[in-house]
């Protein structure tokens, strides 16, 4: 159990970056390439539900993105939105307004405006991100390389210094990046953010109308179907961070119940027979996170106690690890309550928050209580 854990959040690092090393040892002329002057006709999706307060920001931060005029096209689907956002968004010509009053959750948005995209390349991000000026250019130069179907960009958590809840998750987020960087290496990413990722046109097919995390199906599906999804660190949305914790949990748990549903959906991809590599990373990056290892992590500490006390030694130097650490995460959970502070004991507590997620987020998925429409998580 203790080794299934660890192996989950700290050994798949270690051993795909061996993996990655002996690769590019052995098989130097697999070295993946792209032309970085290709530069196709992309369309910017963005889906937005009132975003009134934010929206003039991101069309300035669309305007200001550094891609050839005449091969971009913006688009905004604003399904739903009950307050200001469309009518701020029909103010500018040269961005396409698609809305309905009906909201009917984002993927069924974008479901329905796909087939108005003409472009190769479709580029999605969220609405309450902003893009680096280049970021679309450093995405679209990989689908000159034939084996591209899908290009995950970076997330960026704009943090405030001893901000709580962007302690762990801006922590998460960089051990992510790393992880995807290393996963992109050696074969492929498992799984893109909806913040900011870049498809073939060709390769969308309508996703099921009750996904919770779109995203991460479209993106599995393309590498399932024989295609490389590729990393790009360069192409960044950057975002706030939750408000706090309790802001984060919420967003957290609907991802688990999402990540359940994947597991269920793309339970195909655990043929390591026939999809390989694919399935061992999509098990050890994505698919242990989501089921075994928060079930075992909830026994260790009463099976370490009866090891410690039958066998004493590495059992009892075990033990009192986990009692620090859960110590660490309680005094977190104390402090943030109290709105004191201390940025070290909040990665603990976010971390014992993920895990926690999982429980809850596995209730609602098979409840059926989480709907494709969601609350937002408040913004820091």
């Amino acid at each position: 159990m203790l080794f299934t854990a660890f192996y989950a959040y700290l050994g798949y690092g270690i051993v795909i970056y061996i993996l990655d090393k002996l690769k590019k040892a052995l098989f130097p002329k697999s070295r993946y390439t792209y032309d970085d002057s290709f530069t196709p006709n992309v369309t910017l999706l963005i889906a937005a539900y009132n975003e009134a307060d934010f929206i003039e920001q991101k069309l300035q931060n669309c305007f200001q993105l550094i891609y050839p005029k005449d091969k971009l096209e913006i688009f905004f689907v604003t399904d739903g939105s009950d307050d200001a956002t469309p009518d701020i968004i029909s103010r500018y010509p040269n961005v396409k307004l698609f809305h309905e009053p009906g909201r009917a959750g984002k993927i069924n948005a974008v479901n329905r405006i796909m087939p108005f995209v003409k472009t190769p390349v479709v580029i999605f991000c969220d609405a309450n991100t902003l893009l680096n000026p280049d970021a679309l250019s450093k995405m679209a130069r990989h689908f000159s390389n034939p084996k591209v179907g899908c290009v995950a960009g970076e997330k960026k958590v704009l943090t405030k210094e001893k901000d709580s809840a962007a302690a762990g998750e801006g922590i998460y987020w960089k051990y992510e990046s790393f992880l995807k960087k290393l996963d992109s290496s050696f074969n492929t990413v498992v799984g893109a953010a909806g913040e900011l990722f870049a498809m073939r046109t060709e390769l969308f097919h309508a996703t099921e109308k009750n996904a919770i995390i779109e995203d991460f199906v479209i993106s599995l599906r393309i590498a399932g179907n024989g295609y490389k999804v590729v990393y790009e660190p360069e192409a960044y949305a950057m975002e706030s961070s939750s408000a706090n914790v309790q802001e984060e949990l919420k967003r957290k748990i609907r991802i688990c119940a999402g990540g359940i549903q994947s597991i269920v959906w793309l339970a195909y991809l655990l043929n390591p027979f026939k999809y390989g590599w694919l399935t061992f990373q999509y098990i050890s990056h994505r698919v242990l996170r989501w089921s075994l290892v928060p079930l075992f992590m909830l026994f260790l500490i009463p099976l370490n106690i009866i090891l410690a006390k039958e066998y004493g030694g590495i059992y009892a130097v075990i033990l009192l690890g986990q009692l620090i650490f859960y110590s660490a995460a309680l005094i977190g959970w104390f402090l943030e309550h109290r709105s004191i502070k201390v940025k070290a004991l909040f990665v603990p507590y976010y971390f014992f928050i993920m895990n926690y997620a999982v429980f809850l987020g596995f209730k609602r998925y098979i409840k059926g209580q989480q709907s494709v429409l969601w609350e937002r998580a408040k913004r820091a």
